[in-house]
């Protein structure tokens, strides 16, 4: 596998999940009081347990939740990468 790299910026978090034809995503039954749940970024197809969202509310909670974006720009044979993971920003 070839580097990761963890951000925090929200321009370049969306720039990388629409290079991958990714949208910003929750999955269903986690929301809570009509905010987002656990995050995910759906590649398709679509997922029956993942609803899309906008991507200002996809940031807001994934402000809320502390987490920083650990993803793979390339595979090692120099593929576009999917590879991404959230992880808490104390840990990043």
């Amino acid at each position: 596998m070839s580097d990761s790299e963890t951000t925090t910026d929200h321009k370049a978090i969306r720039k990388w999940a629409e290079e991958r034809d990714g949208h910003p995503a929750t999955v269903r039954a986690t929301e809570h009081d009509g905010h987002a749940g656990i995050l995910r970024i759906d590649f398709g197809p679509r997922e029956d347990r993942l609803e899309e969202i906008d991507w200002d509310e996809f940031f807001r909670k994934f402000d809320e939740s502390d987490l920083a974006f650990l993803h793979q720009d390339r595979t090692k044979d120099g593929k576009l990468s999917r590879f991404h993971k959230f992880v808490r920003r104390s840990a990043a």
